[in-house]
C-alpha cells in the first residue's frame, strides 16, 4: 500500500510529544512490513531540517482568502529515518523554531494543509491510504470530500488519528473564505458548537477514527471535551489502538545518550550506574530512591501537583528521597518548581527546557516515573519506563489505565485514581516501602523490561483497518 501520514510533528524532525514519537514511528515499522509510507509535516527552523539535505519536488501558492503564499514540497534524500519525509515549506508562516504558540498558528495549518492537497492532486497516482493526525490535519477529509479542485483525491480514505482530544483546531466562520471553494451546502459539516472544529469535522468525515489507547476511546465517549455526542455518533467507525514504542530508540542496551548500557540481565549494575551520574550532575544523593518526571509542565498532565506533593514528600520523609523534574510549560508552574531549590536543594532538582538525551538518561537512573496525568490517551512514557527498568507511578486515566497495574495485583507499576496531592504523596510513600523490598523491586523492573510494546505489535492493526477502509470505498 501507499500510505501517507500527514501531521504537524514527527521525531526526530520537530517534536513536542508524544504526537511526534507516534510519527517518527509507526511509519518506519509499516515500511519495514513491506508498505511504501511517505511522511507529511511543516518545514520548520529545527537542528534536524537544519543539519539535512532535501530536494524540491514541487512548487506552488497557496491561496489563504486574499493571501497567496508561495510552497515548495522538500524530500528528505538521506532517507535515514525508515520512510520518505516530505516537508511543507512556506516560509511566511513556517520559518520559526516552534511547531506551535503562534497567533497565526489557524493560517499556518491551514495552508499546510491545502499544499500538501495540492501536491497530491499533481501527481500521476493518487495513495491508497491517507492517516490524517490529530486537528492539525483534520480538514483534509472534509477538502477531499467537497472541495471542486479535489476531485481527483475524492475516492481515496481517509484515517484520523487522535491523539489528543483538548485541542480541536477551532476558529470562527470569518475564515471561512480561507478554505478553497467547495460545496457550500455541507458547510455545515464544519460547524461544532457555532464555530469551524477541525477535530470535529475530521471525526465527521474520515473512513475511520482510532484513538491511541483503547480505554481513551472508551473515556472520551463520556468526557470529550464538548465532542462527548459525535464520539458517539462515530462509534461503529471507530477504534482503540494502543500506542508502541520504537524499540531501536528506546534500547538500553544500545542507547547511545545512556552513560552505561545494561540489559535485562544487568540493569542492577547498568541502573546505578547511570543514577550516579545523573544524580552527579543534579547534586543528588544516588543512595536514595530517586522520584523523576518527564514531560510537559501542564495541568492536564498532573504538573500543577508536583510543587506541593514533591514539597510535602521531601518534608514528610525528611529528605530521605530525591526529585527531579525534567520540562517546560505553564510559567507559573515552572516558577513554582524552581523555587522548591531554596528548600530542598540536595535532595532536589529541576530543569526547564527540553532535552532528548537527558530524557533518556532520566529513563535510565530513575527509580520511579511519576505520571499523575488527568488526561493521557495513550501515554509514552510509561511504556519507555518499563523499557528502562523504571517503576512508574500512574494515575488510572486514558493508555495508562491499560499498560500499568498496581504491583499489589502481580503488576508492574504504581496506580492511584485521582489527581491529587494526597494520591501522589501516598503513592510515593508506597514506592519508599518498595523500593526498601530489594527483592520485590527487582522483580517489578524485570517485569516492566519484559513487556513487549513494539510497534510490531501494533502496526498490522493499523494496517488491517487500512484495507478495511479501502475495500469499503471500493464496494
Amino acid at each position: 500500500m501507499e500510505i501517507f501520514h500527514i501531521a504537524a510533528e514527527c521525531y526526530p524532525v520537530a517534536k513536542v510529544g508524544g504526537l511526534g514519537d507516534v510519527v517518527g514511528s509507526l511509519p518506519k515499522y509499516q515500511s519495514k512490513a513491506g508498505h511504501h509510507v511517505r511522511v507529511v509535516i511543516p518545514f520548520y527552523d529545527t537542528q534536524y531540517i537544519n543539519s539535512n539535505k532535501f530536494e524540491n519536488v514541487y512548487s506552488g501558492f497557496v491561496k489563504l482568502g486574499n493571501f497567496n503564499f508561495p510552497f515548495t514540497i522538500q524530500k528528505g534524500i538521506t532517507n535515514d529515518l525508515g520512510f520518505e519525509l516530505y516537508l511543507v515549506e512556506i516560509p511566511e508562516l513556517f520559518d520559526r523554531k516552534e511547531v506551535y504558540g503562534y497567533e497565526d498558528d489557524i493560517e499556518r495549518f491551514l495552508s499546510f494543509q491545502i499544499a500538501t492537497l495540492d501536491w497530491l492532486n499533481s501527481r500521476n497516482s493518487i495513495p491508497d491510504v491517507i492517516n490524517c493526525h490529530d486537528h492539525h490535519a483534520g480538514l483534509i477529509p472534509f477538502i477531499m470530500l467537497y472541495a471542486n479542485k479535489y476531485m481527483k483525491l475524492r475516492s481515496v480514505p481517509t484515517l484520523i488519528t487522535i491523539h489528543n482530544s483538548i485541542y480541536q483546531g477551532q476558529f470562527g466562520f470569518d475564515k471561512l473564505y480561507y478554505l478553497p471553494e467547495f460545496d457550500l451546502s455541507k458547510v455545515t459539516v464544519l460547524e461544532w458548537g457555532n464555530r469551524i472544529n477541525s477535530l470535529a469535522t475530521a471525526i465527521k468525515c474520515a473512513s475511520a477514527v482510532t484513538t491511541v489507547s483503547p480505554n481513551f476511546l472508551n473515556e472520551i465517549n463520556n468526557f470529550g471535551y464538548g465532542l462527548e455526542s459525535l464520539f458517539n455518533q462515530v462509534r461503529h467507525k471507530s477504534r482503540g489502538i494502543l500506542n508502541g514504542i520504537d524499540n531501536e530508540v528506546w534500547n538500553p542496551i544500545k542507547d547511545k545518550m545512556l552513560f552505561a548500557n545494561y540489559s535485562v540481565k544487568t540493569f542492577e549494575k547498568g541502573k546505578q550506574e547511570n543514577k550516579e551520574k545523573l544524580c552527579s550532575q543534579f547534586d543528588l544523593d544516588p543512595t536514595k530512591p530517586l522520584f523523576s518526571f518527564i514531560g510537559r509542565l501542564l495541568e492536564e498532565k498532573g504538573a500543577d501537583l508536583l510543587p506541593h506533593a514533591g514539597a510535602l514528600a521531601l518534608s514528610e520523609n525528611f529528605k530521605e528521597i530525591n526529585i527531579l523534574i525534567l520540562g517546560s510549560g505553564s510559567s507559573e508552574i515552572e516558577n513554582q518548581l524552581s523555587h522548591l531549590l531554596v528548600s530542598f536543594k540536595g535532595n532536589y532538582n529541576v530543569y526547564i527546557g527540553y532535552n532528548e538525551e537527558l530524557a533518556h538518561m532520566i529513563y535510565a537512573g530513575s527509580d520511579f516515573l511519576l505520571m499523575p496525568s488527568r488526561v493521557e490517551p495513550c501515554g509514552l512514557n510509561q511504556m519507555y519506563s518499563f523499557r528502562y527498568g523504571t517503576i512508574p507511578i500512574v494515575r488510572r486515566t486514558g493508555g495508562l489505565k491499560d499498560t500499568v497495574i498496581d504491583f499489589e495485583d502481580n503488576g508492574n507499576g504504581i496506580c492511584h485514581d485521582q489527581a491529587s496531592i494526597a494520591d501522589v504523596c501516598y503513592s510515593i510513600q508506597r514506592a519508599i516501602k518498595l523500593y526498601k523490598d530489594k527483592k520485590s523491586l527487582k522483580n517489578i523492573r524485570k517485569l516492566g523490561m519484559n513487556i513487549d510494546h513494539s510497534w510490531e505489535s501494533v502496526c498490522q492493526e493499523y494496517i488491517d483497518l487500512y484495507h478495511l477502509i479501502t475495500n469499503q470505498n471500493e464496494s
